[in-house]
């Protein structure tokens, strides 16, 4: 059965496999492909032009045929259903058994390259990564115009091909760090890799752990700041992020547009974040063990005036504490889930409609408003959605253990955290690491 045929049969069921005859001299030359990953009128244009450019010279079809692509006569047929899959061009002569693979004018499938969605720039470029892979290396090309940039590519996936490209600057990287992410995806190219966390499967990162093991970033830039700081990017086909490994603690606080203020306004920046971080973690856990545990560590006219606060209301501060934070965690993830043009409403009904109704209904402390709305702007300082929903999941442990033991157990529950983060490690790199730029 002849090459032609054969594919013929196998994508007999998918309505965009396009097979055409054109005429070089006296031969038929098949063109194959599928319409949806190739331009196919403007494709076969180029391969007749390509053709005919040498109309004067004597060449057989198969000669001609080979100075178009490279050769894969000798492939099996599975090998050159993965080259159509992979949007390649197929050309077959019968007579000679010739089959070239041409690079075809591609279908343009990805958007151009825009604005970032989800990071904010007050200084610096404003391009962000997309689904094209190879958009997002060029993007990183433009911003590291160096020899030591590095890029292996490795694909995953039995079924389904999926690329991923891991770059790293050579003279930058630790020999161990690059050891420990290589062999680990090269140890697991049979896998199905599309998400995120089949990636962390494949690095060995547990399932229940509270912070996060990498950095996601949409900003060229902040992907080149990494890499000088010795770590690895890596970019997974038809996802729109570049994923930074490892995370370490100082990117809780450090962004790339902090280079572009003077030193002293980066400094004050991520003292103000270091500060919002503190708080998201701490004032609601204080909240409660002072209100519940220990009020007698206030001055008589502060807890006075809280307890005036909730005079009406109906149970204890753990419980008022919790339901007002399910209910912004509700909002926050809603004003995430829905489009734009619907999220600014969406918060203004539950921050202030809903936050006035449940003071004047005594279901909350006016006070616990106050407390509740500054931990939620100071959780938007923390650098990273991931890392800010981490600082979000501790504060619930401090919460907890804050009414039940008090201040000391607010403590207690410092120490517990600061031990956890002491033992978390992102291949073998601790996460309490300080890393930093040389001359910073």
């Amino acid at each position: 059965m002849s090459i032609v045929t054969s594919l013929q049969h196998h994508f007999e069921q998918d309505k965009d496999y396009v097979s055409r005859q054109i005429l070089f001299g006296s031969d038929s030359i098949s063109i194959l492909g599928l319409r949806t990953l190739i331009n196919f009128p403007q494709s076969i244009s180029m391969v007749r032009d390509q053709l005919h450019t040498n109309d004067g010279v004597e060449h057989s079809a198969q000669v001609m045929l080979r100075g178009l692509g490279h050769d894969i006569s000798n492939m099996k047929l599975e090998e050159v259903i993965s080259e159509l899959l992979d949007g390649m061009l197929i050309a077959v002569h019968e007579p000679s058994c010739t089959c070239v693979c041409i690079f075809p004018i591609a279908q343009t499938l990805t958007r151009q390259v825009s604005v970032p969605l989800t990071e904010n720039v007050v200084r610096g470029t404003s391009s962000a990564f997309n689904e094209d892979i190879e958009i997002n290396i060029g993007l990183l090309r433009k911003h590291m115009n160096t020899s030591e940039l590095q890029v292996q590519t490795y694909s995953f996936g039995d079924v389904s091909k999926n690329q991923l490209v891991l770059t790293y600057l050579n003279t930058h990287i630790q020999p161990t760090l690059l050891a420990s992410i290589t062999q680990a995806l090269a140890a697991n190219v049979h896998r199905d890799l599309s998400t995120v966390q089949e990636l962390s499967e494949i690095f060995g990162f547990s399932n229940f752990t509270l912070v996060t093991r990498y950095n996601t970033t949409e900003l060229p830039q902040s992907a080149a700041r990494a890499m000088k700081n010795g770590k690895a990017v890596i970019f997974i086909e038809r996802f729109p992020f570049a994923l930074i490994l490892p995370s370490l603690i100082s990117d809780l606080f450090v962004i790339e547009d902090d280079a572009n203020h003077p030193q002293v306004f980066a400094a004050a920046l991520r003292f103000i974040r270091i500060v919002g971080a503190l708080i998201t973690l701490i004032i609601p856990g204080l909240y409660v063990a002072l209100v519940s545990v220990n009020p007698d560590v206030l001055r008589f006219e502060l807890a006075h005036s809280i307890a005036k606060s909730r005079v009406d209301v109906p149970y204890p501060a753990i419980v008022e504490t919790l339901l007002l934070l399910f209910v912004l965690e509700l909002i926050l993830e809603a004003i995430v889930r829905l489009p734009p043009s619907i999220g600014p409403t969406v918060s203004m009904v539950g921050g202030i409609v809903l936050g006035q109704a449940v003071v004047e209904a005594k279901l909350v402390s006016s006070l616990l408003i106050i407390v509740l709305a500054a931990t939620t702007i100071s959780s938007a300082t923390v650098v990273g959605y991931q890392n800010a929903l981490s600082i979000r999941l501790f504060k619930y442990v401090l919460l907890v253990l804050s009414a039940i033991f008090g201040v000391l157990g607010l403590l207690f529950g410092i120490v517990i955290i600061c031990s956890y983060l002491a033992g978390v490690k992102s291949l073998d790199v601790p996460y309490l690491q300080l890393n930093h730029p040389e001359g910073e």
